[in-house]
């Protein structure tokens, strides 16, 4: 008898777009962190972010595979759910590029820059907590929390710092590596959780 439960190819979708975006935005806060290292440590930050990108990618990748052969079909009830689902993603993220938008201006005209990185990061991080609920994922709460956390510690932060005779931006390496690391294992996360339940 298989107990397997078949879920729908629409959540199949959802799951591998997340991966995709942990991926890929996870990669730009790790190359917030490479600039800001200064030459630190190269090229083996790069290597590894190039390394973690390329297995989320493949992740990504199997997932919306995966999702293709999938023959059950969507009812209607499913089908208007995911619509729903969509169209409040799309609202989240559009507020949510609003936002880093405008405290980008902010930072700028106030000649305060150097906050526009934690600010960001918990600007993210907020954001990820409608997600939660969306998309009934428990590690989006994780995630939206540690982000917040990160982003308040880089306040207390010096901006910058010498290390092993490398004059380092401090803040950017810290806010990006540490960002990249949190989205990479909630794409990891996503990737692994999903796959236990398709098999």
């Amino acid at each position: 008898m298989d107990n397997s439960v078949e879920i729908p190819k629409a959540a199949v979708m959802s799951a591998a777009n997340g991966v995709m975006f942990m991926t890929f935005f996870g990669a730009l806060w790790a190359s917030i962190g490479v600039i800001g290292s200064h030459g630190l440590g190269a090229p083996w930050f790069l290597v590894f972010s190039g390394i973690v990108t390329l297995v989320l990618l493949f992740g990504s990748i199997t997932l919306f595979a995966r999702a293709k052969k999938f023959t059950n079909s969507s009812t209607q009830e499913d089908s208007a759910h995911w619509k729903m689902v969509n169209r409040k993603f799309m609202l989240i993220f559009g507020l949510e590029g609003v936002a880093i938008a405008i405290a980008s201006v902010i930072c700028n005209v106030t000649n305060h820059f150097e906050l526009f990185f934690p600010i960001m990061a918990i600007i993210v991080g907020v954001h990820f907590f409608p997600l939660a609920r969306l998309f009934r994922v428990n590690s989006h709460h994780v995630t939206g929390a540690i982000l917040c956390v990160l982003g308040i510690i880089t306040f207390f932060l010096p901006m910058g710092a010498t290390v092993a005779g490398v004059s380092i931006i401090l803040t950017s390496v810290f806010i990006g590596f540490a960002s990249a690391l949190t989205l990479w294992a909630n794409g990891l996360s996503i990737w692994i959780t999903t796959l236990k339940k398709i098999r």
